[in-house]
C-alpha cells in the first residue's frame, strides 16, 4: 500500500514522524477501527456475518514516515516481493538510513541504479522529493489534518507513478482514514460479489453500493479483501490474516 514540513521555509517534513490517526474526512467523529465495524455490523447482516469469520480488522500503527512510506510504495510497484525488498534496501542504504526528501535528492543517478531503481521509477521518486520540498504534496502532520481524503489524493496523484489507488492505499494503512473507498482495486470488488453474493461490481458500480457505509468505508474494503480470502481462497491481499 511518511510525513514532513513541505512549505518551503519550514523545518525537513522528515523530521515529523508518523503521528497520524484520523479516522476519516477532516472534522470527522474519530472512532477506533474495531469500533467502527461493530458499528456496520449491527446495520447490516453481512457485515456482522464478516466480523463473526475474520474478527475484527486491524489497521496497525505505521512504522515509517510518510515520506518513506510513499518511497516504498513506488519502489515496490510492479514488482515481486523479494526483489522489490532488495532494492528498497538498497535505497535505504544508500539513504544512510536517512529517508528524507534531501538525501534522496543528493543521491546521483549512478547510485540510484546501483541500488537497482529503474529509470522511471528513480525519476517518480525525485518528483516526490521535490514537491514534497516545494510544498505541492503535504505530509506534516498538521496540514495534513487540514486536509480531506481528496484533498490529499489530488496532491499526491501530481507524483509521477503515484496514482488513485496508490493515494488510497496510502489513506487507509498509512493515515489510518475510515471512509476510504478503492473502487478501483480488483480484491475489493471481487470480495464485495462473494460477500453479498452478486457478480462482481464495476467500479461505478461499487461507487454507489458504498453509499450505505459512509463514514466507515476503509473498514468495509477490508472485509471485502478478507472475503476474497475466505470464500476464494486468495492467498494474497492487501490485509493479512
Amino acid at each position: 500500500m511518511t510525513e514532513e514540513p513541505a512549505r518551503p521555509g519550514q523545518a525537513s517534513q522528515s523530521r515529523t514522524g508518523p503521528r497520524e490517526a484520523s479516522a476519516g474526512e477532516v472534522g470527522q467523529r474519530k472512532v477506533s477501527v474495531q469500533a467502527a465495524a461493530q458499528i456496520l455490523a449491527e446495520r447490516d447482516p453481512v457485515l456482522a456475518r464478516l466480523v463473526a469469520e475474520a474478527g475484527l480488522p486491524s489497521l496497525p500503527r505505521p512504522t515509517e514516515t510518510h515520506f518513506a512510506a510513499l518511497v516504498r510504495s513506488i519502489t515496490y510497484q510492479q514488482l515481486a516481493g523479494p526483489a522489490a525488498r532488495a532494492i528498497h534496501g538498497r535505497l535505504i542504504q544508500a539513504m544512510e538510513g536517512e529517508v528524507t526528501p534531501e538525501r534522496l535528492l543528493s543521491l546521483s543517478p549512478e547510485a540510484l541504479r546501483a541500488a537497482g531503481m529503474s529509470a522511471n521509477k528513480a525519476a517518480s521518486v525525485q518528483d516526490l522529493a521535490t514537491k514534497v520540498l516545494d510544498g505541492t504534496v503535504v505530509l506534516n502532520s498538521r496540514g495534513l489534518a487540514r486536509e480531506s481524503d481528496a484533498d490529499i489524493v489530488a496532491r499526491l496523484t501530481t507524483v509521477r507513478g503515484i496514482g488513485k489507488w496508490s493515494a488510497e492505499i496510502f489513506l487507509m494503512f498509512q493515515l489510518r482514514r475510515l471512509d476510504v473507498w478503492p473502487t478501483g482495486d480488483l480484491g475489493v470488488r471481487k470480495g464485495y460479489g462473494l460477500a453479498w453474493q452478486i457478480p462482481t461490481p464495476t467500479p461505478k458500480q461499487l461507487d454507489l453500493l458504498g453509499e450505505p457505509y459512509h463514514p466507515y468505508r476503509t473498514v468495509v474494503a477490508w472485509y471485502c479483501w478478507r472475503a476474497t480470502q475466505l470464500y476464494a481462497g486468495a492467498a494474497s491481499t492487501a490485509v493479512t490474516s
